[in-house]
């Protein structure tokens, strides 16, 4: 397999060897630094011991009391271990203070001519007889600190401690440097899915020369095919709703005529193309609603707009018409709301959804309307509440129902009077548009809630 310098396979094994050498250096350092002192190289310590008991005795006969303390002391200091030196009656000879137990120690030396040792509490004592060379008997008794549970197990502590601490940084940084480009193109692929077909990758991304530059570009590559595809679909909607609308104007003069030139058992017949040639020329004229949205070319002027007043007009002319069904519109709840924006449209949108409440929530049954405020991460929102008590939606649909021609179930539209498909699409639309959202759910106790949330 042909691995390209440049490439994040080898990026990454780079990176793991260069931390694995890191870690291994630092933790020889660390060791290096905090190794153990002589004061815990016990057995070490007991070797020396025989050489110490008789350099001391040559330099007492050789240099006198003086330079056995100062001998002692500087052993002390290079080693850890503290000694003291006595003649053959007992007689401490360096002027150092003995440890306890000493005399003890130095009985048993004296009787046995032999190194004795004595591991009572926390510290080694170590007795040594030794003969100097002009044949007088002395005793080095060498006090050699034992080291604790405690004294040994912070040290590891430490260095475990600063080996865990230099491979979360390096792990730290690998995972950064390997997953920032991924977090970046999954936000850019995100915006895309809601939507934003101009949504691309940073050329800070394209430009590398690796695996994730690769995917950057081809996802460029990807989003620019489909942003010409979304396009040119919607500009064949368009061309198409446009060119018929000259055969039903001509169609409608035709109907026209007809009814002139027909007698009366026509009509019924003249009446049936009449109610299609409207619905027909409803859903051309919501085709092009629909595609001037998703194009953006919607040029209509933003203004303000008073939600709680059109909410209630809305509610007033859905209710008029519902009452020949026998069901009615309420609204239940208002709060003066003011939002930046196209009257028409969100008056289309809050429309769309009171009309399809309307038909399908069953006879007898009212639709209920409410407009609140809600706040929300340091914003403020105004939420549309539009509520049927018809029979719902199924659960897995709730999220296709705002798709264009979208029906949850067709033979239930057609009962209903039907409908084109595209109320709902537009509503989603045009509340996308003014930076909102819509969500449908279904309620407790029977039928759909639509919520129509815009931010103020």
């Amino acid at each position: 397999m042909k691995i390209p310098f440049r490439s994040l396979y080898l990026k990454i094994f780079i990176w793991f060897w260069v931390a694995m050498i890191i870690i291994n250096v630092a933790t020889f350092a660390i060791f290096a630094l905090t190794r153990p002192t002589p004061i815990r190289r016990s057995w070490r310590d007991l070797t020396q011991v025989g050489p110490n008991a008789q350099r001391a005795a040559e330099i007492y006969e050789q240099s006198g009391a003086g330079a056995l303390t100062s001998a002692l002391q500087s052993t002390e200091k290079s080693s850890g271990v503290s000694a003291t030196f006595f003649d053959e009656s007992g007689k401490e000879l360096s002027g150092r203070t003995p440890p306890a137990g000493t005399q003890e120690l130095l009985a048993r030396a004296a009787e046995s001519r032999e190194i004795e040792f004595n591991f009572a509490g926390r510290d080694t004592l170590v007795a040594r007889p030794v003969v100097s060379s002009k044949g007088q008997r002395y005793t080095y008794v060498a006090h050699i600190p034992r080291p604790t549970f405690q004294s040994g197990l912070q040290p590891l502590f430490f260095r475990l401690l600063v080996i865990l601490v230099i491979g979360g940084i390096f792990c730290f940084w690998l995972a950064r440097y390997l997953t920032t480009p991924l977090l970046k193109l999954r936000t850019t692929t995100n915006e895309l899915a809601e939507g934003n077909l101009g949504a691309r990758v940073a050329d800070k991304l394209t430009k590398r020369r690796d695996e994730i530059g690769q995917l950057g570009r081809d996802f460029n590559g990807m989003a620019e095919r489909l942003e010409s595809m979304v396009k040119a679909q919607q500009r064949l909607l368009g061309d198409i709703s446009h060119e018929l609308r000259s055969p039903l104007a001509r169609l409608g003069v035709a109907l026209g005529l007809a009814r002139q030139r027909s007698g009366a058992e026509a009509n019924g017949a003249l009446d049936r193309i009449e109610r299609e040639s409207d619905n027909l020329n409803e859903m051309i004229s919501q085709l092009l609603t629909l595609t001037r949205l998703e194009s953006g070319t919607d040029g209509r002027k933003r203004g303000d707009v008073d939600l709680a007043a059109l909410v209630r007009d809305v509610a007033e002319d859905a209710d008029f018409e519902a009452r020949s069904v026998n069901r009615s519109v309420e609204v239940v709840w208002t709060e003066r709301c003011t939002i930046n924006g196209v009257e028409e449209l969100l008056r289309s949108a809050v429309e769309n959804v009171v009309r399809n409440a309307v038909r399908f929530t069953p006879e007898g049954t009212a639709v209920e309307v409410a407009l609140q405020r809600q706040n929300g991460a340091g914003d403020q929102f105004a939420v549309i509440s539009v509520r049927d008590h018809g029979k719902g939606v199924p659960e897995d649909a709730l999220e296709r129902i705002f798709r264009p021609f979208y029906r949850a179930e067709d033979a239930r539209d057609r009962q209903s009077g039907g409908g084109t498909g595209l109320g709902l699409a537009i509503t989603e639309r045009a509340v996308r548009m003014h930076g909102g959202s819509v969500v449908a759910s279904n309620a407790k106790d029977g039928g759909l809630s639509v919520e129509l949330r815009l931010k103020l």
